[in-house]
């Protein structure tokens, strides 16, 4: 069995999607769609942009949603597509990479609901009051407790469970620095402040859930072809309603990577497609399956090698 898979914020990097919209049609459509939804030349900013612009999360989460959406409709121009997969999965941003791939979500309605998101989540908390950090060499149960036990009233919670040995926290800034702090007496091999610029999946992001709840109330939501595994439950999903409320819950709540990709393996699945920019989720995979097998699609000459 085959999951598609689709990453999220940090993958992005200047010229991703560039070869495929030169190579394939279809992808170079994916652009110009997601361009028209926006308003605005985004693929400019992907191409021949500067970094710091492109990971403003109001640009990167569109940016690299519309990566993913190219690369797979290159993929269905090669005669693969959704028929292929048993599942799809998404981190984070990548989660409505999942569902537009799946035909839950319009590519143009999935386009606004991300800049929508990114905008929402970056004017939740003042800069310089969030962080996220980290922590490497410990399970997720000993990062929630070190995350309570930093709080000390203010917000420091397990923000994404990534692998096995890598737990992100997030939270108000000096919360996550004892937490960081903590983290190394307790055994952490590293703890790493991360170039982020608001406390994502964390409590400060209600204001964006409020945001993103009016936002998805007014989007067509259809079933998805295939089975989503929800980043907040860690299982299939395939109800709209359902959906819905996921993705509102998921911009406050922890996304559950480790044991989404255990519930997958567990479902029979063998094979997991990478479908956008870089390649951080195949690790993290290869870290909690060591049976997995992980293929990459981001550019021309990966599709080349699927069909060989």
């Amino acid at each position: 069995m085959r999951a598609f898979v689709f990453p999220g914020q940090g993958a992005q990097v200047i010229g991703m999607g560039r070869e495929l919209a030169e190579a394939y049609p279809a992808a170079q459509d994916v652009f110009a769609e997601v361009n028209e939804a926006l308003g605005e030349k985004l693929s400019d900013l992907i191409w021949n942009g500067d970094i710091e612009t492109l990971t403003l999360t109001q640009n990167a989460q569109p940016a690299l949603m519309a990566t993913s959406i190219a690369a797979f409709r290159a993929l269905e121009a090669e005669g693969f597509g959704i028929k292929d997969a048993d599942f799809v999965a998404g981190h984070s941003l990548g989660e409505y990479s999942a569902l537009c791939a799946s035909g839950a979500i319009s590519l143009a309605d999935t386009a606004r609901l991300l800049r929508l998101r990114g905008q929402a989540m970056q004017e939740a908390v003042p800069v310089g009051q969030g962080a996220m950090a980290a922590i490497l060499g410990l399970d997720f149960a000993a990062v929630d407790q070190l995350a309570r036990d930093a709080a000390e009233g203010e917000v420091c919670q397990a923000a994404n469970d990534n692998d096995p040995a890598q737990v992100v926290i997030s939270g108000h800034k000096a919360a996550v620095e004892r937490a960081a702090a903590l983290a190394k007496e307790r055994g952490a091999k590293r703890a790493l402040m991360l170039p982020v610029s608001a406390p994502f999946h964390s409590a400060l992001m209600q204001p964006a859930a409020a945001v993103m709840a009016e936002a998805l109330a007014a989007v067509e939501i259809a079933a998805p072809a295939v089975p989503l595994v929800a980043n907040v439950r860690a299982s299939a999903v395939t109800d709209p309603g359902e959906i819905r409320r996921l993705l509102v819950e998921q911009v406050t709540g922890s996304v559950r990577w480790r044991e989404s990709v255990e519930y997958l393996a567990g479902a029979g699945v063998t094979e997991f497609w990478e479908i956008g920019a870089g390649k951080a989720l195949s690790g993290m995979i290869k870290r909690i399956s060591k049976e997995a097998v992980t293929k990459n699609v981001g550019a021309p000459a990966d599709i080349a090698a699927l069909k060989a």
